[in-house]
């Protein structure tokens, strides 16, 4: 028999008690606690309910850095797609960049079986720079370094498919060979973008090392006189088959050199063109073009460096430039790679020949025609020394550089070589 106690029950915080008899009201109690569970429950199950549907919903776990092997399968086998990807996008680029060099070479191809064409496209720019695409300008946020640097108007930029000299027909012209001629302390590596873009168009093309320059073995100390430095370049004319001529071309002190070799070779000289060159009237010296600047700028003074190969106590043998000041005095409107090029390359100047005077006439040296091409920005030979020797002994025809500095075969590479076209198209008289 049950013993008559109270029985407490907990229902949504509410308190029933029930006092039940021994026997008789146990089957009743039993129901009553039946049905206060079963409300209980309701309640519970209903408050639950509610609270899930007014609840923010639950944060995801993070998942673990640990993943299974299957799950590892699958992530490698999405990077491999990836890259798949990738390899299909390159070769489809590389495909379309294909296709358009086929295209110029097709272009290319035709042009020369149709004689040259009949448009008129500058040469603008040299192969060995990627041409931009339409969008280069939104993707350029970084500064671009010195050796890309942007391209001014005066030496502006083409596609491959214009690297054809379409207004230039070869057959017409008086000659199409270029010999060029270094100037002091160069060789003939320094015109290996103008070699280039006169070869693409079809021209020959001729650079001559000068003794001690260049690959060319001989000490520069040892050179005596104009006559050894020039020899490489009167070996090679004398060479030349009866009736050829050539378009001779000088840079810097190679103004000189040239001078001597018209002297010597005048009727193997079609066109002389002087670049930022010293041409010179008879009985001067490359020295005394130079001493008419040593009060305007003393930066060249600055640079030179005598060399004493026979003893302090004799005349110098040469003469070699500061490399920490190549740059401002020669290369301050090229690009860097080029400007390390030379830093690397030149070779000391021989004293000998710059202090000969040359002996020049009129029948044999002034016979040929002359150009010259003036440097504005030129900062070893001033554009006030280039126009005193100009007026000394006035050129055919000048060209104004613009924008170019000593070397403008570094720094306006394709404007020098349209006004090499524009020349080589110049008729004789």
């Amino acid at each position: 028999p049950l013993n008559p106690r109270p029985f407490c029950f907990f229902t949504n915080k509410v308190y029933f008690t029930l006092n039940t008899p021994p026997i008789s009201s146990c089957i009743y109690s039993l129901s009553i606690y039946l049905q206060l569970s079963l409300s209980l429950c309701n309640s519970i199950h209903a408050t639950i309910k509610m609270g899930i549907c007014f609840s923010r919903k639950s944060v995801k776990k993070k998942p673990s850095k640990r993943i299974s092997n299957a799950q590892s399968t699958v992530a490698g086998s999405s990077n491999r797609w990836n890259r798949i990807r990738s390899s299909k996008k390159e070769k489809f680029e590389d495909s379309i960049i294909h296709e358009r060099a086929l295209a110029a070479a097709i272009l290319f191809q035709q042009h020369q079986q149709n004689g040259g064409g009949d448009g008129s496209v500058p040469f603008d720019r040299s192969t060995s720079l990627r041409y931009p695409t339409a969008n280069s300008k939104k993707q350029q946020a970084l500064p671009r370094s010195s050796s890309s640097r942007a391209r001014s108007l005066t030496d502006p930029l083409l596609q491959p498919h214009q690297l054809v000299n379409q207004d230039v027909k070869l057959d017409d012209l008086e000659t199409n060979h270029f010999v060029l001629v270094h100037g002091g302390g160069f060789g003939a590596w320094c015109w290996y973008k103008t070699i280039a873009l006169l070869e693409e168009g079809g021209f020959r093309v001729t650079a001559i090392d000068l003794t001690g320059s260049g690959i060319h073995s001989f000490d520069s100390n040892s050179i005596t006189s104009l006559s050894q430095y020039v020899k490489p370049l009167t070996d090679f004319l004398e060479k030349l088959a009866d009736g050829e001529k050539v378009i001779l071309v000088g840079h810097d002190f190679g103004g000189a050199c040239i001078s001597y070799a018209m002297e010597v070779f005048p009727f193997k000289v079609s066109k002389a063109v002087f670049i930022a060159a010293a041409m010179l009237t008879s009985g001067q010296s490359t020295l005394d073009m130079f001493s008419q600047k040593a009060d305007s700028n003393d930066l060249m003074r600055q640079a030179q460096k005598f060399m004493y190969a026979n003893g302090n106590d004799h005349p110098p043998t040469a003469i070699d430039l500061d490399k920490s000041l190549l740059r401002d005095l020669l290369f301050n409107q090229s690009p860097a790679k080029d400007v390390a090029l030379a830093s690397v390359s030149m070779r000391p100047i021989p004293f000998s020949p710059v202090l000969e005077k040359l002996s020049l006439s009129d029948m044999n040296y002034g016979s040929v025609r002359r150009f010259y091409i003036e440097t504005p920005e030129d900062n070893a030979i001033p554009i006030t020394v280039q126009e005193s020797m100009i007026n000394r002994s006035p050129p055919e025809r000048v060209f104004h550089l613009k924008g170019a500095d000593h070397s403008p075969f570094f720094s306006k590479p394709q404007a020098l070589h349209k006004l090499f076209l524009e020349i080589s198209k110049i008729p004789s008289t």
